[in-house]
């Protein structure tokens, strides 16, 4: 059976989280779309479609071309000079904010960056924070994201090679700007590793409580 969206639940989602699930057999209303833009209720794939999408891109490994980058206030400096970085070495940047120092809540920006991902809007995500932890916490919470806090090059070579990671989370009072730039180059361009390594993190993607 076709799942209906209309006005009212237009209504109803933008009182709680300003997110409706939908898939393809989804039938919205003409006044739904309308109320969704006034309201700024936002349509997004069902996560089961989102899981299984993600994990399928994650593990069949591509390139990054566009990527999806965000901070809190701790993070936003770091963020800024991040983000010419990336533009200096020709990526995609899709920033998602904060877009000032003052103080906000890390896991609304994280999980914006993990959400880019899984649906598909952006190939890697970073997000910066003050120590990174909370932010990898939150980004974990989206099916089909990895994401990994990494301190040095060498763990984020490891998160790629070994762990397929798909976010990368720094933590602004922990590195500095010259180590946050060796990090993130060595998170996009290191391939995920050998089949063994592939496996074991289907296993993490296959896990359902």
């Amino acid at each position: 059976m076709k799942k209906i969206i209309t006005e009212r639940q237009v209504a109803e989602a933008a009182k709680r989280s300003n997110k409706l699930y939908i898939d393809r057999q989804t039938i919205i209303t003409p006044l739904a779309r309308d109320r969704a833009r006034e309201l700024g209720v936002q349509f997004l794939a069902s996560p089961e479609k989102v899981d299984r999408t993600a994990a399928q891109r994650l593990i069949e490994e591509t390139l990054p071309e566009k990527i999806v980058i965000g901070a809190d206030h701790g993070g936003y400096y770091l963020k800024e000079a991040l983000k010419d970085f990336l533009k200096e070495k020709k990526y995609q940047v899709y920033d998602v904010g904060t877009q000032s120092p003052e103080a906000c809540d890390y896991p609304d920006y994280a999980l914006k960056v993990a959400e880019a991902v899984a649906s598909g809007k952006a190939d890697r995500g970073i997000m910066i924070d003050s120590v990174g932890i909370g932010s990898a916490m939150a980004a974990n919470r989206v099916p089909g994201v990895l994401a990994a806090k990494c301190n040095n090059v060498v763990e984020a070579k490891s998160a790629r090679e070994h762990n397929y990671a798909n976010v990368l989370t720094l933590g602004a009072k922990i590195i500095g700007e010259n180590m946050a730039r060796e990090i993130v180059a060595a998170f996009l361009t290191t391939s995920g590793g050998a089949e063994r390594h592939k496996k074991r993190v289907q296993k993490i993607l296959n896990y359902k409580p």
